[in-house]
């Protein structure tokens, strides 16, 4: 179940534009509010699959029915990378629930990596709407190991994988494995390089809206 907001002309693309524009990308806080951004028209869209009733409300001059939905929602998604995202989320749905994973690539002197899954912090998920963001899906590694992580803990009735942009190989790996998953992309990269990074995709999303790194793994 793919849905593409950027198949259509809408403020989704000039966002992504600018997520894109390496002369834009300079402007650390234009770049984490454009992914917040994207954040906002997802759980836009993912809202209108969710269950709904119809209450009373109380208006100062009488009674108004109004439809509310009715799921609980859990947010996830996996550090750093995904906090500006995230944060888009919860501006939408401001109860939800929220679930952080660590997980970092292990690069092997041939080119491949593994992915590694350091920790998770997740409530209970059990017939509620899960939803991963990640603003950039490669291989799908670290969002197939991440599910796999928040899965151990419950059954959930929905689940809502959402970044900005995948890959064409990343995408069909996650189809594969998360066949009743709702998929939300704002752009298909087809390329995919040995090292496994997007082209023309973006750069590193977590550098760009939170500066350089120097990894170490503390035992």
């Amino acid at each position: 179940m793919l849905h593409h907001i950027c198949k259509d002309n809408s403020i989704a693309g000039v966002f992504l534009a600018q997520l894109r524009d390496v002369n834009q990308q300079g402007d650390r806080a234009l770049f984490r509010r454009n992914l917040e951004r994207m954040g906002e028209i997802f759980a836009y869209e993912i809202s209108k699959l969710l269950t709904y009733q119809e209450i009373q409300t109380e208006t100062p001059l009488g009674t108004a029915v109004s439809r509310v939905f009715t799921d609980e929602v859990v947010i996830a998604s996996i550090l750093r990378a995904g906090l500006p995202m995230h944060q888009g989320f919860l501006n939408y749905f401001s109860e939800a629930e929220n679930c952080f994973v660590a997980a970092r690539r292990i690069h092997h002197k041939d080119g491949s990596f593994d992915v590694d899954v350091e920790y998770i912090t997740c409530p209970d998920i059990e017939e509620k709407v899960v939803i991963l963001c990640d603003p950039m899906i490669a291989t799908g590694s670290s969002v197939h190991k991440t599910m796999e992580a928040i899965l151990k803990i419950g059954n959930p009735r929905q689940v809502h994988i959402a970044t900005a942009i995948i890959s064409s190989y990343g995408l069909e790996y996650i189809r594969r494995m998360y066949p009743r998953a709702h998929i939300w992309i704002a752009a298909e990269d087809e390329e995919l390089t040995a090292k496994s990074y997007v082209v023309p995709g973006l750069g590193d999303a977590g550098d760009l809206a939170f500066g350089g790194k120097t990894e170490s793994h503390i035992e």
